[in-house]
């Protein structure tokens, strides 16, 4: 019986052939969809706040859909928060292998949740380029960072959170909440609209949760050598498959690599 096939993306693509019934497929999103108030909306983000290239909810939840008959019962929905960091432990898990020792994996074998419907209470770290800007433990989420997009490029009319301002969140430029967190109970408010009193028994015990969590979480990191930040037009697709038939390839320019620019 093979395991189940797993691949991010934003849909599903119809080129692949049918499973058969002796196959799984998962398919996890990558993002919330993308709205930048000029251009038709990429998709509904239903009651989140914000979209794509955030660290709203909008733009950081989505659903997975998991399929091995047999295996995963039917009909079965799960709130367990995942990761596509959860793939890699998930696969080793599914492969009878134990994951690397000599490292910190961040992801969490999710077969007990697919399979039997277990929830694990975990954390998950919403990141920014190098900066926590939030983390969710169970169903409360603390924003230590706000910003949806520049100032410039709203007054551009680019705007990733089109038609739902929230004062003193959806913010414009980047403000730190670091010594007082804004926290939401996404359960009875899963659009971040009304923060908790910070004088409330709820947001201390919240803070106390999450607290220590964030700790150890940044004693623990060890900061990797970015893979994504190095820009260099040499390496874009100058020659395509079969353009030598048509005479179409072009000369790939210089090789000049050079940090990223991003101004969101």
């Amino acid at each position: 019986m093979s395991p189940p096939k797993c691949q991010a993306g934003s849909q599903v693509d119809r080129r692949v052939p049918r499973a058969s019934a002796r196959q799984g497929v998962c398919g996890p999103g990558d993002s919330g969809t993308w709205s930048d108030g000029r251009l038709s909306p990429g998709g509904s983000n239903g009651p989140f706040l914000c979209g794509k290239q955030t660290t709203f909810e909008g733009g950081m939840r989505e659903p997975a859909i998991a399929w091995w008959p047999g295996h995963i019962p039917a009909g079965q929905v799960s709130r367990q928060p995942g990761s596509i960091m959860d793939l890699f432990t998930t696969s080793l898990s599914l492969a009878g292998l134990e994951p690397p020792r000599d490292r910190a994996i961040d992801g969490l074998d999710l077969l007990p949740t697919m399979l039997q419907g277990r929830l694990t209470d975990r954390p998950i770290f919403y990141y920014r380029g190098n900066t926590l800007m939030a983390v969710t433990l169970g169903q409360y989420k603390a924003h230590f960072w706000t910003w949806t997009n520049s100032w410039e490029e709203f007054r551009q009319g680019v705007d990733f959170c089109p038609g739902q301002n929230v004062s003193g969140v959806t913010t414009h430029s980047q403000e730190e909440h670091t010594k007082l967190p804004l926290v939401f109970h996404l359960g009875r408010d899963p659009g971040e609209r009304y923060p908790l009193s910070i004088a409330s028994t709820e947001y201390l015990d919240a803070l106390r949760r999450i607290t220590p969590v964030v700790r150890q979480h940044q004693e623990a990191l060890v900061p990797g050598q970015p893979q994504l930040n190095v820009c260099d037009r040499a390496v874009m697709n100058w020659a395509p498959p079969g353009c030598e038939k048509l005479g179409k390839c072009l000369r790939p320019p210089e090789s000049v690599p050079e940090k990223c620019s991003w101004p969101h």
